[in-house]
């Protein structure tokens, strides 16, 4: 998927920032690939990349056309939740009737039935992420870039919808990369994990996570999973 991938960006006073140091990932087919690392350690840029929303300096990209989920889930406020979820087949040139009707197969399945007319802010934070989510599936791209799509929701909401992806993802498959800061939630969600150093990021570790779904938080194999990548975080391998 990535080799050798490096990048730096403009800072304010127009500085060169190195933002990723030879960053080499891979991704079967189906799989879904967590990566955490420090805030600011080049996360984002890495999807941005993944997506063709930036170029690398240098380093080479292999991968299907990718969609990005960023953490905001930038719905249209003057748009219902059918007609948000159906924007990119509206953009890709479908008609408005038929991109809602497809859309309106998916609100079943993600919990949203019933709510095809409400505006985004009637909706909760979690319900705006899973109509975000289906904008993302109805792209039709085979990688989903996501960027710590949870990380603005409570705890109980963000549990509820950690669920809820392992579930739609086991319906709806797709190789998935997925961005968090929280390295619990990369171990109950991922086939394996990639630790990202700070700035500039390099891969510390990569772990395999082989435990069937779902998974508990209080599994012994996982609590061991998060204190390596833990360890790997803090610079020291197990």
């Amino acid at each position: 998927m990535v080799d050798g991938l490096e990048h730096s960006y403009r800072s304010e006073r127009g500085e060169r920032v190195p933002a990723l140091a030879g960053v080499s990932l891979r991704a079967a087919a189906g799989e879904l690939l967590a990566v955490v690392g420090p805030s600011g350690c080049g996360k984002t840029t890495l999807l941005e990349l993944l997506c063709a929303l930036q170029r690398p300096e240098r380093g080479r990209i292999h991968c299907p056309p990718a969609v990005l989920m960023p953490q905001r889930d930038l719905l249209l406020p003057w748009l219902d939740a059918l007609d948000n979820a159906a924007l990119a087949l509206r953009i890709g040139g479908h008609s408005r009737a038929r991109a809602r009707t497809r859309a309106q197969a998916l609100f079943g399945e993600l919990g949203l039935e019933g709510f095809e007319r409400a505006r985004p802010r009637e909706l909760s934070g979690g319900m705006r992420q899973r109509v975000a989510f289906a904008r993302t599936l109805l792209s039709g791209k085979q990688l989903l870039c996501l960027d710590e799509p949870f990380g603005a929701l409570d705890a109980i909401t963000r549990s509820e919808m950690q669920r809820w992806l392992a579930g739609t993802l086991a319906r709806e498959p797709r190789t998935v990369v997925f961005v968090t800061h929280d390295v619990e939630e990369a171990v109950l969600l991922a086939d394996r994990l990639v630790v990202l150093s700070e700035r500039p990021a390099r891969v510390l570790d990569e772990l395999e996570v082989t435990l069937p779904r779902p998974r508990r938080a209080a599994d012994g194999e996982l609590i061991a999973l998060r204190a390596r990548a833990l360890q790997a975080l803090s610079g020291v391998h197990a």
